[in-house]
């Protein structure tokens, strides 16, 4: 497919639909700041129903539809060169070469990097390759990506005990976390060598007020640990990345490689 016969379509304003070429729209477009082109689907039975997260990267509410895509918004709110999220902001158009049928595609996000780069993504619920619609869809839309620059991705869940501590950090990201009872500087020179979670948190103070501010430390990138093991009183707290400014936390790299 041809990336110059693409159409993009999307909502300057809630209802306003505007269609230009892909590789119009993708030059001129911030698609960071866009309500979603369509709605997510309520599908009868189904327990997960669409939300929306609120990321501490943008300051604003992000529409999610499924389990998997709301964690992965949370691997990609806390990678630090991560500046801009927006949920199912386009809808991509194109006739099949062979039928001539008219095929269309929403991708569930798109992701602003600090340097300029930019991913639309989808969310599957496993790692099992494309099937149906998205075996289609997938050569299409990365070709169309490619041409303008972007990145197209099925981001890989992580595992299960990666999943539960960036969920049990996201709990403490807002920035009333921060420096919650003074106890920022205090926490943070607990950990100015690496030690047990527990041990410096009662060393920053009272431990049930040190440990929110130590999480979100953790979430902000300022701490680091390793989470690719489930987080206890035992978990090496270290020194992470005094310059990250509220998402990331040290193990960013992780995180990237599920956008990949």
């Amino acid at each position: 497919m041809e990336p110059g016969l693409v159409e993009a379509e999307f909502a300057e304003a809630p209802g306003a639909l505007v269609q230009r070429r892909w590789v119009q729209a993708a030059a001129a477009v911030r698609f960071e700041h866009l309500v979603p082109v369509a709605d997510f689907p309520v599908v009868p039975g189904r327990r997960w129903g669409p939300g929306w997260w609120w990321s501490a990267t943008t300051g604003r509410h992000v529409m999610h539809g499924s389990q998997a895509m709301c964690m992965q918004l949370m691997v990609l709110d806390r990678d630090p060169q991560v500046v801009g999220l927006s949920a199912r902001p386009v809808r991509l158009l194109w006739r099949d070469p062979g039928s001539g049928r008219a095929l269309t595609w929403v991708p569930q996000v798109f992701a602003r990097y600090a340097d300029g780069r930019a991913v639309l993504a989808d969310c599957p619920a496993s790692a099992a390759p494309a099937a149906g619609r998205a075996v289609r869809a997938v050569s299409v839309l990365e070709a169309a990506c490619e041409a303008v620059g972007f990145a197209y991705r099925r981001l890989v869940p992580p595992d299960a005990v990666m999943a539960a501590n960036v969920r049990w950090l996201a709990g403490y990201r807002h920035p009333r976390h921060r420096d919650a009872g003074g106890l920022e500087s205090a926490v943070i020179e607990a950990f100015a060598a690496p030690r047990p979670l527990m041990a410096g948190a009662a060393a920053a103070g009272e431990v049930l007020s040190a440990l929110p501010v130590l999480y979100h430390a953790l979430w902000s990138g300022r701490l680091a640990a390793d989470l690719t093991r489930p987080l206890s009183e035992h978990t090496v707290v270290s020194p992470g990345c005094p310059d990250t400014d509220g998402n990331g936390d040290g193990t960013e790299q992780q995180g990237r490689e599920y956008a990949r």
